[in-house]
């Protein structure tokens, strides 16, 4: 049974948030994949930071610039999941890296550490479809989700990207980096819809989901949302408060409460 699937078998849409390795440190990445777990995530996404990305807006590159000078990369990143996993992490946690660092560290050494590591699923935002056949068949022979995005664009394609799929669908709300949106185009639901219609998966919304009841619209056609710049940014507010070992817990229950008004809007 798909793990995400399941949750919509038990009335629960989803909600994944995603957080950048190394922002603000190493340590409290790990609490915050259990403050977003106790909110009600249904996975994380820990992005890999990374120097020249095509995808994140300016909110995440400036997570990605803070986590760099950590000294944070993605072996230390996928480094964190045990660690999470002993701080009582129990939802899957899905790497979101650019090619370039798989590229860097090899495909045999990549998986091997994805294996090591017990990571979940694996999401590459620059590897086309026409491209990726060779991962996503290694991600399939390892039990690992390779996760799939579909855009506005993507018409012509849409219907092989799908059933090729696995685990969730990404389906991007809008054109462009991410970042928070105040209004989205309303051709944005139709476009949901018709992928909602050929997708044997569940579809999870994402790019400029920021507040509740943006995340409750969207989940009157979608599946569930996936959170990314919104989060980033409260992570900015709480920066030097997530820091301090005296404050990262009071820091920690507001990333929490905020996380959980994407949960309750449904």
């Amino acid at each position: 049974m798909n793990y995400f699937q399941s949750l919509l078998d038990q009335n629960k849409k989803l909600f994944i948030p995603f957080i950048t390795a190394g922002d603000p440190d190493a340590e409290a990445t790990v609490d915050l994949a259990l403050a977003l777990q106790k909110a009600g995530a249904s996975a994380i996404e820990l992005g890999i930071p990374y120097s020249d990305p095509l995808a994140d807006g300016p909110v995440i590159q400036r997570a990605s610039g803070r986590a760099l000078k950590q000294g944070m990369n993605i072996v230390k990143a996928m480094e964190l999941v045990p660690q999470m996993r002993e701080n009582g992490v129990e939802i899957p946690v899905i790497l979101f890296t650019y090619y370039n660092p798989v590229l860097q560290l090899g495909e045999e050494n990549f998986f091997a550490l994805m294996r090591e590591n017990n990571v979940d699923g694996l999401l590459i935002p620059d590897l086309p479809f026409e491209e990726n056949e060779r991962i996503r068949t290694r991600c399939k022979a390892e039990n690992l989700y390779f996760i799939s995005m579909v855009a506005p664009t993507s018409s012509s394609r849409l219907k092989k990207i799908a059933q090729a799929s696995d685990g969730f669908l990404y389906c991007v709300s809008s054109l462009g980096v991410t970042g928070e949106r105040k209004t989205f185009d309303q051709n944005v639901f139709q476009f949901i819809n018709e992928v909602k219609a050929v997708s044997p998966i569940p579809v999870a919304v994402g790019f400029g989901i920021s507040s509740g009841e943006q995340a409750r619209k969207m989940n009157e056609v979608g599946d569930g949302v996936v959170v990314g710049s919104s989060i980033i940014r409260k992570l900015e507010e709480l920066h030097d408060q997530l820091l301090s070992e005296a404050d990262r817990n009071e820091a920690l229950q507001k990333v929490e409460a905020f996380a959980r008004s994407f949960v309750q809007s449904v």
